[in-house]
């Protein structure tokens, strides 16, 4: 064989090898795509747990202002509970 193709085969393995690392990186069960995919889900998962946790302040925030006035847990048992007092009557207001 002559030098330009032994150059010529070279750079044909040589690509060859490059191809199949850069393949074998990405497509692999543990690859980039792989990580890519696992970080925008890790990244989800994060701000799922911020939120849970926003609404876990406000709700233990709820639950101390019901334990410390009993006028607020009055209105909430009214409100949300539709609860009244004994010889009390409930007047419902319908808007046309």
């Amino acid at each position: 064989m002559s030098k330009p193709q032994n150059k010529l085969m070279v750079r044909v393995f040589i690509g060859l090898v490059i191809i199949s690392i850069t393949a074998f990186l990405f497509f692999n069960e543990n690859g980039v795509l792989k990580y890519l995919s696992l970080k925008s889900e890790l990244n989800e998962l994060d701000l799922k747990i911020k939120s849970a946790e926003e609404k876990l302040k406000t709700l233990e925030a709820e639950i101390d202002s019901l334990n410390s006035s009993n006028a607020k847990m009055e209105r909430v048992a009214r409100e949300r509970y539709h609860m009244m007092l004994p010889n009390e009557r409930v007047l419902k207001v319908e808007e046309n």
